[in-house]
């Protein structure tokens, strides 16, 4: 008989800029989570599907080659924002922040644990996890965890897909009202269009809710605005179905690797998640550019519980 590993999985995703970093950082430092360090880029290059020409492999559910060696399905996995890190700390975004692993004893450790456990897209997965945190030196523990959790944006495409490879995996969906969501992601040097944007946005909150319809138990849907106004009552459902505290301290604000963070940055566009940056955020679209998302946005706008925004 296979061994049982030692947690089960939990996967956040979310639409750019809907906050999903934000609510990553809300559930790290609770004493029963091994909570990633940064976006877990788990996809491959080998994913081509009718997606791929709209949201960038790395943010995908993986596909590996498995004629080939295991430290080839290691370095399959993008993972840039670890393995820059990593490799190269000095060109990482999270330079000032102490990050102590060695990604060659990452990728021998997933060699060992697929030998274990053997080798399948769900089961490299999990050893991705595992070896991750078996190698981060400085990584606070409590002893306590029983699951790993990673963010991927826009992962929400494929979380049926996850759901039934893993049945004792779990997804959250992050989502915020499309008005914020895109003004924060025309901010960025080369933004998508509104059109572009909005679309995707609606694309994501379908895909979720789908899965909510077939995985109604493992399929969690959290507004980010919730998570603004109250983190620990926004998250308190999640944790409930997962089995794990409520009430932890560490769910009332952001940390990092268990320290307290002033801003959510630089792991997301969202530096400040308040009602009030958020409601800001939203006014600084034209008349015209509200207008329009709305119009793009369709039913969600209601069935999200946005209607109240521009009312």
């Amino acid at each position: 008989m296979m061994p049982a590993r030692p947690c089960s999985l939990v996967m956040i995703g979310a639409m750019y800029e809907n906050g999903g970093n934000t609510t990553h950082r809300h559930l790290d430092g609770h004493p029963e989570l091994y909570v990633y360090p940064y976006e877990s880029q788990i996809g491959t290059r080998l994913v081509n599907d009718q997606w791929s020409a709209m949201f960038p492999a790395k943010y995908r559910w993986p596909v590996f080659d498995l004629a080939g060696a295991p430290a080839g399905d290691f370095h399959a996995i993008i993972d840039e924002e670890a393995k820059v890190r990593s490799r190269t700390p000095n060109v990482s975004k999270f330079r000032d922040w102490p990050f102590d692993m060695d990604d060659n004893e990452r990728r021998d450790r997933f060699v060992e644990l697929t030998e274990q456990y053997g080798r399948s897209r769900s089961g490299n997965v999990l050893s991705f996890f595992e070896a991750t945190f078996d190698c981060w030196r400085d990584l606070q523990r409590s002893g306590s965890e029983r699951y790993w959790v990673g963010y991927s944006p826009v992962l929400v495409i494929d979380a049926e897909l996850m759901l039934s490879e893993l049945e004792d995996a779990h997804f959250i969906h992050v989502v915020r009202n499309p008005w914020s969501a895109y003004a924060d992601t025309k901010r960025r040097p080369v933004p998508l269009s509104l059109s572009a944007y909005v679309t995707q946005w609606v694309i994501n909150q379908n895909a979720a809710r789908v899965a909510a319809q077939r995985f109604p138990d493992r399929m969690h849907i959290v507004r980010f605005e919730d998570v603004a106004a109250d983190s620990q009552a926004a998250l308190a459902p999640v944790c409930t179905a997962l089995g794990i505290d409520a009430s932890a301290p560490s769910l009332q604000g952001p940390t990092w690797n268990g320290k307290d963070l002033e801003q959510v940055y630089p792991w997301g566009t969202i530096r400040t998640p308040t009602p009030d940056a958020n409601r800001a955020r939203a006014e600084e679209l034209t008349a015209a550019d509200r207008a329009e998302v709305a119009r793009l946005a369709g039913r969600w706008v209601e069935d999200l519980g946005y209607s109240d925004v521009f009312a």
